[in-house]
């Protein structure tokens, strides 16, 4: 995208903009999102995390409980988002 310059009218009014205090924007047809909005909210599909290979020594029945109840991503994935979970719960409570 090439940047084009703005018109001096235009450059003013956006650099007033820019200048008004927080307190002063009306924000009535923007309503706040609370906590519960934001419950279910996923990760973009562009994020990808770097992945990590480790052998870890996991009990047989809970491996097994995780590929019995595993959805169509696995289940190396649905233990890793049960232990991502578990962390920052763990944070949020320090």
């Amino acid at each position: 995208m090439s940047k084009k310059a703005l018109g001096p009218e235009l450059q003013d009014q956006l650099d007033r903009l820019a200048a008004l205090p927080d307190d002063q924007i009306n924000t009535a047809d923007i309503p706040e999102v609370t906590a519960e909005a934001w419950q279910h909210a996923k990760r973009p599909a562009l994020y990808r995390p770097i992945k990590k290979p480790v052998t870890l020594r996991l009990d047989a029945d809970i491996v097994t409980w995780f590929k019995e109840h595993a959805d169509d991503r696995g289940y190396q994935t649905q233990i890793n988002r049960v232990l991502r979970r578990y962390v920052s719960e763990s944070e949020a409570r320090a």
